[in-house]
């Protein structure tokens, strides 16, 4: 590797190249981390959707594998097991852990004490700028490209207000998924890159065969859309009937297909006849439409199940970034990340000889 493409990133996480894996729910899991870790990347385990009898199993199982903590963990603080995420982090000594919704200075101090390192997720200017109050050592910004919730902003306005604004390192994520797209985002001023939807489209990624060729048949970025049918947030996805159903139906309808899926997929909801006849109740008291959406926001971890575990991509949601319409094979981490590596390089090395040139060149002057 040449010097191009050390970063603050790479110093600060000890990996070989400035790329981060994310932690997408149901994807990130420890065999993921592990090729992504070998491949001279930095991967994030998704804690948030990892059992939490199984979590402590995860997390050594990639110090297994790789031989060493260099790995992060990926957490929120309203989860149940949200504690336990601290905790296990801490005494791992895991590199780093991330966040959206973040812990508190007391919760920050505690890893900081244990070295491990604070990298919250952010998608606007203001939430990178109380972010870096409360003590973080890094930031992602995500830009509105970016898959699952998103923002607003587009990356290449984010990033540099971002940069302007804080001393930290900042990660730049959302349409990321070539070295042409590094090598864009280290010579805007980016410690480095994070891509979600580029590490789901691999052949290491544990998505399901039939979820993973819905994601290769999209070839539009505007069949990737932003949808605030699920959860009433900015939810980018791709079209499936589901969302299309959804969003095509009224308070009413929202509210009964809401309760259809809450009432099919019943032992991972929670949802019996009489909670059912009890959220109906209040539908007719109140707003069917914010019941409903309150309804369907319990049933988004089952819809991500459908797809992103069972492999039903027309009964689930497809969370994307708009850059997987600009994929179309699934390569190994490892090819992955080395094409993209060299790919920078070459873009890098090609902006420093220019420079070269120029500084070489002699001084235009002027006469009058």
């Amino acid at each position: 590797m040449s010097a191009l493409l050390q970063t603050p990133l790479t110093e600060a996480l000890g990996c070989r190249y400035p790329i981060v894996q994310t932690a997408m729910g149901w994807v990130a899991d420890a065999n993921l981390v592990i090729a992504t870790t070998r491949a001279g990347g930095f991967g994030f385990l998704a804690g948030a959707t990892i059992p939490a009898a199984e979590l402590e199993g995860e997390i050594r199982k990639v110090i297994a594998a790789t031989g060493g903590s260099n790995f992060g963990l990926n957490f929120h603080m309203f989860q149940e097991n949200a504690a336990q995420c601290v905790d296990l982090a801490i005494k791992h000594r895991l590199r780093a852990v991330s966040y959206g919704r973040g812990p508190d200075k007391q919760t920050i101090a505690r890893f900081k004490a244990a070295g491990v390192l604070c990298i919250p997720t952010v998608g606007a200017l203001k939430h990178a700028q109380k972010a870096v109050e409360l003590g973080a050592d890094m930031i992602t910004i995500q830009g509105g490209e970016g898959g699952g919730h998103t923002g607003g902003v587009p990356t290449t306005i984010l990033l540099p207000q971002v940069l302007d604004a804080v001393k930290v390192p900042v990660i730049a994520a959302g349409g990321y998924s070539t070295g042409r797209g590094l090598a864009s985002a280290l010579a805007a001023g980016a410690a480095g890159i994070a891509m979600g939807t580029r590490f789901l489209m691999t052949s290491d990624s544990p998505t399901p065969k039939a979820t993973l060729q819905r994601y290769l048949a999209v070839n539009d970025p505007q069949r990737i859309r932003v949808t605030l049918a699920v959860d009433g947030m900015r939810h980018r996805m791709i079209d499936n009937p589901f969302i299309n159903r959804l969003e095509g139906a009224g308070p009413l309808g929202r509210l009964r297909i809401a309760l259809g899926s809450a009432w099919q997929w019943k032992q991972q909801t929670g949802m019996s006849f009489g909670h059912m006849l009890g959220v109906l109740r209040q539908a007719l008291k109140e707003d069917p439409g914010a019941v409903s959406q309150t309804v369907m926001a319990a049933n988004q971890p089952v819809l991500l199940q459908r797809s992103m575990v069972d492999g039903f991509p027309d009964e689930g949601i497809l969370p994307s970034g708009q850059v997987a319409a600009a994929i179309g094979e699934l390569q190994s981490c490892q090819q992955l990340i080395d094409e993209m590596a060299a790919e920078a390089e070459r873009c890098l090395a090609a902006l420093c000889a220019r420079q070269a040139a120029a500084d070489a060149a002699p001084a235009c002057t002027t006469t009058n």
